[in-house]
């Protein structure tokens, strides 16, 4: 099967039973060379007891000895096997050049931080380009395709007063259906390209967001926005205010809930931002979707940690994400 290990004989087990072997080896060719006449008369007496005891005490140094040198050679092919770099910051504590192990244990927490680095950059990029094409689609939408059916909107009124009494429901309906759909099209813009947080700031971004969300979703979203918020880069600012819209689109596709709070407070020099609802939630082993991947790398990206856990108590779910930050009010 794919992904299946095989078993195999580890390391610690393979040197030590070499080593057993060799200790036995080696008191049974002494006594061969300087006492011959013990093998030919071996006999259970105190003699050899004493020498049973000594071979095992021997043997269980050893193999304490072994195990000490090899625990970190295994913590590190535990970490290998289990790292993962969307959660960034794992590490093999205490690598030092102090022997082979330690300068393995030590190359490899700096090939994590290349790769980690790399990655930041790579999924920079990836997020800039987005934003790009975001911007790009948005302008389009209100340039080409709003203006278009602006145009469609006043012909239908030029029409409707050249129509047919008993057709001018009919081009009512469809001038209807065009303000719906000029409505439905300036929503999508400004989801795209959030106008709001480059002319007001985050903290009126959100409240904008929550109040835009609840009259399109239905949800009754509370918000909660501290007013000593330190100045972000616009980076940190766009990925708060992502991390937030995604985590309320989840809440309205898959919670089931009616109601949903955000939170965003500076604590201890972080910046906590919380959304929290009172759904369905999500199950131990339920896999992390596209959006969940995005909001991770989104606040790996600005050295932020995001998490997803289950209310306690209650149902439920809430994303949390972290942000450290100077806290420059604390300092004043």
């Amino acid at each position: 099967m794919p992904g299946r290990r095989q078993r195999y004989v580890t390391l610690f087990q393979r040197v030590a039973v070499v080593n057993a072997l060799l200790l036995i080896a080696t008191v049974a060719v002494t006594i061969g060379v300087f006492a011959p006449h013990k093998v030919t008369s071996f006999a259970i007496n105190e003699e050899a007891i004493a020498l049973v005891a000594a071979l095992v005490l021997l043997v269980a140094v050893n193999l304490y000895v072994l195990r000490r040198a090899m625990r970190p050679l295994q913590a590190l092919t535990a970490l290998a096997r289990d790292v993962d770099l969307a959660h960034p910051g794992q590490r093999m504590p205490d690598a030092t050049p102090t022997s082979e192990t330690g300068e393995l244990a030590l190359s490899f927490n700096e090939m994590l931080a290349r790769l980690e680095l790399e990655r930041r950059e790579a999924t920079g990029r990836v997020l800039e380009a987005q934003e790009s094409e975001r911007l790009r689609i948005a302008q389009e939408l209100h340039d080409q395709v709003g203006q278009e059916l602006t145009a469609v909107l006043l012909l239908l009124s030029r029409v409707e007063g050249r129509t047919q009494e008993a057709l001018r429901g009919d081009v009512r309906e469809a001038q209807d259906a065009v303000r719906a759909s000029l409505e439905d099209i300036r929503q999508i813009a400004v989801e795209l390209r959030p106008e709001a947080l480059e002319d007001l700031g985050l903290a009126s971004a959100l409240a904008v967001l929550c109040e835009r969300f609840a009259e399109r979703s239905g949800l009754e979203v509370s918000q909660r926005v501290a007013g000593d918020l330190p100045p972000l880069s616009r980076e940190a600012e766009l990925v708060v205010y992502r991390v937030a819209q995604e985590a309320l689109t989840n809440v309205a596709r898959h919670s089931g809930a009616r109601s949903a709070e955000m939170a965003l407070a500076l604590r201890n020099g972080v910046l906590a931002l919380t959304v929290r609802d009172r759904g369905r939630g999500m199950g131990e082993s339920t896999p992390a979707g596209t959006g969940i991947r995005g909001m991770r790398e989104r606040a790996a990206l600005v050295g932020g940690s995001l998490e997803i856990s289950r209310n306690r108590p209650g149902p439920g779910c809430e994303v949390s994400l972290e942000l450290p930050v100077e806290d420059r009010g604390d300092a004043a």
